[in-house]
């Protein structure tokens, strides 16, 4: 009776642990907050591989901002208070730019983010 619950237990084992790995592999990968506010983004810059599904969720701290990043099809309204989510699957490595879309204030200019696509 013992040996024939602990073949259970390991089959039911086994079933959730395959069903772990199949749902972090089909899933919706990492999450990185990005925080905005007056005149930057924290953290500016973000490393992810080609192919990988990063959300990333927005966040401003004082007044309304926007990320745009063109080169990744990204142009999205932030709140303040609010978190917005963006998800990026980058389908070729490389620099790409971002900026506030939103002016912000005298420092609006300087308020860029980088996204860096490796291989």
């Amino acid at each position: 009776m013992r040996n024939h619950r602990v073949a259970v237990s390991l089959k039911t084992f086994s079933v959730l642990l395959l069903l772990f790995v199949l749902d972090a592999a089909h899933g919706a990968g990492r999450t990185i907050e990005i925080h905005a506010k007056r005149f930057s983004f924290v953290p500016a810059e973000i490393t992810i591989t080609k192919g990988e599904s990063v959300t990333l969720d927005l966040t401003s701290d004082d007044v309304p901002h926007s990320l745009v990043i063109k080169g990744l099809g990204v142009n999205q309204s932030i709140t303040k208070g609010k978190t917005t989510q963006v998800t990026l699957n980058p389908t070729t490595a490389g620099d790409f730019h971002g900026q506030c879309g939103r002016f912000c204030g005298s420092g609006h200019g300087g308020m860029v983010f980088t996204v860096h696509v490796k291989e």
